[in-house]
């Protein structure tokens, strides 16, 4: 209540579901991609607050995953990809999806369009490559927020999503030494996220239970995280003329005509020959 702490707590196993049916992923990748757009969508509901604002957040790891994107706008209405959906790896040592593994060294990108000329831009090295924690450490270091987030996607044997969500705790101005002992006895305490879920809890229940003792306002503006991808011929047609005339016409010349797919949706948008050569008459 006195604005030392911010909690946001989120359910997107709809979501998550979403996303591996479009890509058909295997557990590890769904898994991946599932923790990154919750954090995403998380993240544009903590920190975004126009229509047309929007974060990115990009991991390139080394691991056989290859590079996992996740696109969020202020309604939480988020989309992404992975670029090798279909990687199957045993589990780790805890008997666990090993995430960490699949993700590999590499680095996290965010990207925040709030509608300037020019996007800010953060990137920090993957600590283990598990997410959330990697999320944390980038309020860290590169927006010196000192944050907890914790981001889990429970898959079942048919590759359906058990439960899938997130929450983050954020330490602002105002905030002692000893509320963030209090709340690390309590996370210390507390099931993981996807078993919360799973066992029926909602995202307000959520954030009561991480902030139980303390005196919190609940503010009555819930969003609802969906995936939703914003692709569409224009946007495909936009993206033909920017390859420019020479590529263009190639294009023609060679093959009569084009087949775009979108990495986020998987959705295919043909140009035939009279498509590409209207396109021609606008690219530079």
């Amino acid at each position: 209540m006195d604005g030392a702490i911010r909690v946001f707590g989120a359910v997107t196993t709809d979501l998550v579901n979403e996303a591996q049916r479009i890509h058909h992923s295997y557990p590890v990748a769904t898994a991946a991609l599932g923790r990154l757009l919750t954090g995403a969508a998380v993240m544009g509901a903590a920190g975004l607050k126009n229509e047309d604002d929007s974060i990115t957040l990009q991991i390139k790891g080394d691991g056989p995953l290859g590079n996992i994107v996740a696109v969020t706008d202020s309604r939480a209405h988020v989309r992404g990809y992975v670029s090798n959906p279909f990687v199957d790896r045993p589990l780790n040592s805890k008997g666990k999806l090993d995430v960490g593994g699949a993700v590999g060294k590499g680095s996290l990108g965010v990207v925040r369009d709030l509608g300037l000329r020019e996007p800010y831009i953060g990137q920090v090295p993957l600590v283990s490559g598990e997410i959330a924690e990697d999320l944390t450490y980038y309020y860290a270091k590169s927006e010196q927020i000192p944050s907890c987030i914790a981001l889990g996607v429970l898959v079942d044997t048919d590759n359906s999503m058990l439960a899938a969500g997130g929450f983050m705790i954020q330490m602002m101005p105002g905030s002692t030494d000893e509320m963030a002992e209090r709340l690390e006895k309590i996370l210390d305490e507390i099931p993981p996220v996807t078993t919360m879920i799973h066992d029926g809890m909602t995202a307000e229940d959520i954030l009561f239970r991480v902030t139980e003792g303390f005196d919190i306002i609940m503010e009555n503006d819930f969003l609802e995280p969906k995936y939703e991808c914003k692709c569409s011929k224009e946007r495909m047609e936009k993206a033909l003329i920017s390859i420019g005339k020479d590529e263009l016409r190639s294009i023609i010349e060679e093959q009569g005509e084009a087949e775009l797919t979108c990495h986020f949706c998987d959705n295919k948008y043909l140009f035939g020959r009279e498509e590409l050569e209207e396109l021609l008459k606008s690219a530079k």
